[in-house]
């Protein structure tokens, strides 16, 4: 499975300390093997979007056929996690 990560989710890694970026990756990397693990959240209402949270951290993402196309990860409130994913 090939994992493509959209420009937007890649800036916001960027932000992020080496350490937690190096663990987000490692939990990017895992979903080759098993793209919806043990935990993983189907978004209400947009069936095509699931949610893995690391932390306070979710990474919003999206699987066509064997390509699996990460859209944002983010930090903050539920509501406004969804909200964003939205747009």
């Amino acid at each position: 499975m090939t994992i493509f990560v959209a420009l937007s989710a890649q800036q916001q890694l960027l932000t992020f300390a080496k350490p937690l970026r190096k663990l987000l990756l490692r939990r990017l990397l895992a979903l080759r093997a098993n793209p919806r693990p043990p935990g993983v959240t189907k978004l209400e209402g947009l069936d095509h979007l699931y949610r893995i949270r690391e932390g306070d951290y979710r990474i919003i993402y999206t699987v066509r056929d064997k390509d699996l196309l990460v859209l944002a990860i983010k930090t903050g409130a539920r509501a406004e996690i969804r909200r964003s994913s939205k747009e």
